[in-house]
Parts: structure tokens; sequence; C-alpha cells
């Protein structure tokens, strides 16, 4: 879901977030003078909407963790109960193709021309049909660099992960070690640093901040893979394709790339 003017004045009190909010969005408390702008557009998974909207008022930091505690609770009630229901669903239906045990494989990629310069972000998906990939193309930035595009595009490929409905892991494969690296082992560190590091400055810190939450919250049922770049992958080279192509459209948000023959794109 994307993060709007009409999504943040349902979430504010008096015009404003309170810190736990301010910390779901990856945003330092106290605020900068123009957060607003450093957030709107940021797309948010369906459950972190749904938390940001629960944690509005003026309420005491006790109050903020407890409805946070509450709404983990309740989110990993409803994911058993939805996985007991499809092993039972499973038991009593025929085994077929079209199973929801299902994997789902995303690679993803990002590109700059002049780093920093334009840089877009592109994913290739893989469901079923291993020969029809989804193809999207989006978060063009004027100003961008090669691991922003990078991080961009796996926090995208980690929201698409966090809203698949099938019972099979979802494997997230990426040619930058930095991003993986980023997400799924430094920040660990830095968060119990507060968020810093020696010897200077964590750069692009906002996305990465953002993107680690996004893994924690599914790191169970997720894979994030590392893949050789440029070395004929079909998947990593549609996604450099894509990433390139938000460049040349500057599409900021994600658009289907519609296709007849996927050789033509290799």
């Amino acid at each position: 879901m994307k993060l709007t003017n009409e999504l943040l004045e349902l979430a504010s009190h008096s015009g404003t977030l309170n810190k736990a909010q301010f910390e779901l969005l990856g945003l330092s408390y106290p605020p900068s003078d123009n957060w607003r702008d450093e957030i709107l557009g940021r797309e948010l998974s369906v459950g972190d909407t749904n938390l940001l909207i629960l944690l509005r008022g003026k309420l005491a930091l006790t109050a903020q963790k407890q409805i946070i505690s509450n709404y983990k609770k309740l989110t990993k009630f409803h994911n058993q109960s939805k996985d007991d229901g499809q092993r039972q669903n499973r038991k009593d239906q025929k085994p077929n193709t079209n199973s929801q045990n299902q994997t789902l494989e995303i690679y993803c990629d990002g590109a700059c021309q002049g780093n920093p310069g334009k840089a877009g972000s592109g994913l290739a998906i893989y469901g079923s049909d291993k020969s029809r990939p989804t193809l999207l193309y989006g978060d063009y930035n004027p100003k961008g660099t090669n691991n922003t595009a990078e991080l961009n595009a796996l926090y995208k490929a980690l929201l698409l992960a966090s809203e698949h409905d099938g019972s099979g892991r979802v494997t997230i494969l990426s040619d930058s070690k930095y991003s993986i690296d980023c997400i799924t082992t430094w920040a660990y560190g830095w968060k119990r640093n507060g968020w810093k590091k020696k010897g200077g400055e964590i750069k692009n810190l906002d996305i990465i901040k953002s993107t680690h939450k996004l893994y924690e919250d599914i790191k169970d049922r997720v894979v994030i893979k590392h893949v050789k770049g440029h070395s004929g992958i079909e998947g990593n080279e549609l996604a450099d394709r894509m990433a390139i192509k938000a460049i040349e459209t500057r599409a900021t948000q994600y658009k289907r790339y519609d296709y007849q023959d996927l050789d033509k794109l290799l």
C-alpha cells in the first residue's frame, strides 16, 4: 500500500505521529522537519499499515509497546489459523499442480546511470508458470545510486513476499551482496548500537531500517540468496532489463511490463 497524505492524516494525531509510528516507518525520533517528504510514496505492507493506524494517538511509550505486542500476537494467531486451514484443505482435496504450496521466486535488481545519477529497480517473479514470469519496473530516482536502487528492489521483493498467500516459501535472489548483508547481517549489529557504526555514518539508513524491519517480520517464510550478476541467469537478466526500463521511462511507481516473446528481452 502506498503511503499517501490521506493515509498519514488518518494515522496522525494533532498533525504528527508518535515515537512508535515513526520507528515503524523507519524514521528516527524526534523526526526532522521534512519527515513527511522522506516517506511519502513509500510502500507499506498491509500489516504495517494496520499497525500504523492502531498506534494513532498521544500514547505513553508503554501503551505503544503494548499495542505492538498485541498486534504481533494477533498476527501470529491469524497466520497459524490460516496455516491450519490450508493444511486441512490439502488433506481434503486431491493433489493438483495448482496447489498453494507452490513456491515463489523473485529476482530483484537495481541500475544506476552515473552513480550517483538516474536510478531504477526491476523484478522478475516466477510462480507456477516458470516460462511466463511477471516483470515489474519502478522506483525511479533522478539522484540515486547503485546501492539505493538495489535496496529499493530488495524492499519491493520483500513486500511482494509478505503479500504472497501461498504456503510455500518465497526465495528472493539478488546480485547485490551489499544489500543482502545490510538487511540480513549488518543491521542486527547497527540496531544494537542505536543504528550507529564505528567509523562513520550508515549510508542509506532509512531504506535499510524499513527493509530490515520487513525482513524481520517475514524471515521465517522467506530465503534471500545471492546470485552472480550478468552471468546468464534468466531471472537476474530480466530484473536488470526492468531496472533499466524504470530509468528510461522514469517510472516512480511500479508498473507491469507486458511482453509477447521473452527471448527478445534477453
